[in-house]
C-alpha cells in the first residue's frame, strides 16, 4: 500500500466524520454538547459504545494474547455482563433520577464538595493518561508506516491527529460522537471480519469449519479453575470483570455521557442490555481472530507475537485488502475512544471543576466550554509528545497507563460507600484517602506474590476500592443522620 493510498484513505475517513459533524452540529449549544439534547436513539448509542469500549489497544492486543493466555479473557468478559447488569439496574436509575450532566455531581450531594472534586479529578487524570496512551500507540503505527517516509515529524503527526478530532467534535460534542462512534464501530467490525475471511482462506477453512477449528484447538480454552493463585483463575477474572465494568463504564463520565443522551431511563437500559450482548460476541470474535492469526503464523514460521502479531501479518502476509482494512479498523478503534474522551474531559472540567452551570449564563457557558475544549486538546498533544520525547521508555509508559487504572479504585470505594451505607464522613479528608488507597494497592500488588503467594491481576481494582471503603470508615462523623 503506497503512501498516497494511505493518505487518501485517512482523508476520506475524516471527511466522512466531518460531514457527520456538519449535519449533527446545526443549532448546537451546551445541551447538545453535554447531553445530545437527550434525543439519541438507544440502538445507535448501544452500537457506538462497542467502538468506544474496544480501543486501538484492544484492536491490536487482544488477538495477540492468545498464544500466552488462550481464551481466558472471556472469563473477564462474562464478568462484564454482571457488571453491566448492575449499571443498568442501580447506577442508570440514579443518574436519570438526579438528571445529571456529570455523574460526579452525585458525590457532592452525598459527601460534599471535597468528594465531588476528588472524584472528578481522578477521572480527569485517568482519562488524560489513558486517552493519550491509546493515541500514542496509534500515532506510532502511522508514523512508522507513513509519516516517516514523508518527512513529517512525530509531534506534527500528533498535532494533526488531535486537531482533526477537535474539528469534528468542537461544535456539538456528544451529539456528534454518538453517530461517529457508530460509523467507527462498523469500520472496526468490518476490519475484523475481512481479516478472519482472508486468514481462514489462506488456511483452507470454510465458514462452518472455522467454528469447528476454533472450538477444537487447545488455544480456545476459556475456563481456568486449576490454580487459585494464578492470574487466569476463573473466579478471580470473573469478579474482576464485573468490577471493571462497573467502574470503567458505570463510574466513567466518558461512557455514561453517551447513555445519558438517551430519551429516557428505559431507553438507556435497553441500550445497556443490547450493548452487553453485542460486546460479548465481539470480544469472542476478536479472540477467534487471534487464534487464527497465531496458528497461521506458527504454520508458516512467521516470527510475530503479542502486539506485533496482527500488524505484521496484516502488512506483510495477508495482502493489500487486509492491510487497508486493518489500518481503517485501527484508526476507527483509536478515534472512537479518543473523541469521546476529549468530549467527556471537556464536560467534566467545565461542569465539575469550573462549575459553569452554577456560575454563568448560557452564552458565557458556551464560550468557556469552547476554550476548555481547545485547552484539553492541547493538553492531550503535550502528554503524547512527552511520552515520545521525554519518557521514551515504552515499559514506563505502559506502567503509567496501568497506574491510571488505579485511579478508578477510589471512585469504586466512594460510590459503594455512598450507595450502600447511610453513614456520613468528614469530607475534607476524602482526598487523602483517595490518594493513599491506590498507592497502598500498588505496593501490595507488587509484593503480593512474595508476601501472600497470590497474584492479584485484575483483582487489584477490588483491593483498591476496598481500601478506599475502609479509609472512609476511619473518617466517619461521630453523629450520623
Amino acid at each position: 500500500m503506497t503512501s498516497t493510498q494511505i493518505i487518501l484513505l485517512i482523508a476520506a475517513y475524516f471527511g466522512v466524520l466531518i460531514l457527520i459533524s456538519y449535519f449533527t452540529g446545526k443549532k448546537s449549544g451546551n445541551d447538545a454538547f453535554f447531553k445530545g439534547n437527550k434525543q439519541s436513539p438507544w440502538y445507535v448509542v448501544a452500537f457506538g459504545m462497542i467502538g468506544a469500549s474496544l480501543s486501538g489497544v484492544t484492536f491490536i492486543s487482544v488477538p495477540g494474547w492468545i498464544e500466552a493466555s488462550k481464551f481466558s479473557y472471556m472469563q473477564v468478559v462474562f464478568g462484564y455482563m454482571l457488571g453491566y447488569l448492575v449499571i443498568g439496574t442501580v447506577l442508570l436509575p440514579l443518574y436519570y433520577k438526579m438528571n445529571l450532566t456529570s455523574i460526579y455531581t452525585y458525590l457532592e450531594g452525598r459527601f460534599g464538595n471535597y468528594a465531588y472534586k476528588t472524584g472528578s479529578s481522578f477521572f480527569l487524570i485517568s482519562r488524560i493518561v489513558g486517552a493519550s496512551f491509546r493515541l500514542y500507540l496509534v500515532a506510532n503505527v502511522l508514523q512508522l508506516i507513513l509519516f516517516d517516509d514523508l518527512g513529517i515529524q512525530f509531534w506534527q503527526t500528533v498535532s494533526i491527529t488531535v486537531a482533526l478530532i477537535w474539528l469534528y467534535t468542537f461544535k456539538s460534542g456528544i451529539k456528534t460522537i454518538v453517530w461517529t462512534d457508530t460509523l467507527q464501530t462498523l469500520f472496526m467490525l468490518i476490519a475484523v471480519g475481512v481479516a478472519i475471511y482472508f486468514v481462514s482462506s489462506e488456511m483452507d477453512l470454510s465458514g462452518k469449519s472455522i467454528f469447528a477449528f476454533v472450538n477444537d484447538n487447545e488455544l480456545s480454552k476459556i475456563f481456568f479453575f486449576e490454580d487459585i493463585k494464578s492470574g487466569d483463575y476463573f473466579w478471580k477474572q470473573f469478579i474482576s470483570g464485573a468490577f471493571i465494568a462497573i467502574v470503567m463504564t458505570g463510574l466513567d463520565q466518558d461512557m455514561m455521557q453517551k447513555n445519558l443522551t438517551c430519551r429516557s431511563l428505559k431507553d438507556a437500559q435497553k441500550n445497556m442490555f443490547w450493548f452487553t450482548l453485542v460486546l460479548t460476541v465481539v470480544n469472542f470474535v476478536f479472540l477467534s481472530l487471534g487464534l487464527l492469526l497465531t496458528v497461521y503464523a506458527q504454520q508458516n514460521g512467521i516470527d510475530a507475537h503479542k502486539d506485533d502479531l496482527f500488524p505484521i501479518l496484516a502488512k506483510n502476509h495477508l495482502g493489500f485488502g487486509v492491510f487497508m482494512f486493518f489500518l481503517l479498523g485501527l484508526i476507527a478503534a483509536a478515534y472512537s475512544s479518543a473523541d469521546s474522551a476529549l468530549t467527556s474531559l471537556t464536560t467534566s472540567f467545565s461542569i465539575d471543576i469550573l462549575d459553569i452551570e452554577k456560575k454563568h449564563n448560557q452564552n458565557k457557558q458556551v464560550k468557556i466550554r469552547k476554550r476548555i475544549h481547545v485547552l484539553i486538546s492541547l493538553l492531550l498533544i503535550l502528554v503524547i509528545i512527552a511520552f515520545k520525547y521525554i519518557i521514551k521508555d515504552e515499559s514506563v509508559i505502559s506502567k503509567l497507563f496501568v497506574f491510571a487504572g488505579y485511579t478508578y479504585g477510589p471512585l469504586l470505594g466512594l460510590y459503594a460507600f455512598g450507595l450502600f451505607t447511610k453513614w456520613n464522613v468528614k469530607d475534607k479528608f476524602i482526598p487523602i484517602i483517595a490518594i493513599l488507597s491506590p498507592i497502598l494497592s500498588y505496593i501490595i500488588s507488587v509484593n503480593s506474590l512474595k508476601w501472600l503467594g497470590f497474584e492479584f491481576g485484575f483483582f487489584i481494582l477490588i483491593l483498591n476500592g476496598f481500601l478506599t471503603f475502609l479509609g472512609l470508615m476511619l473518617i466517619l462523623k461521630k453523629k450520623n443522620n
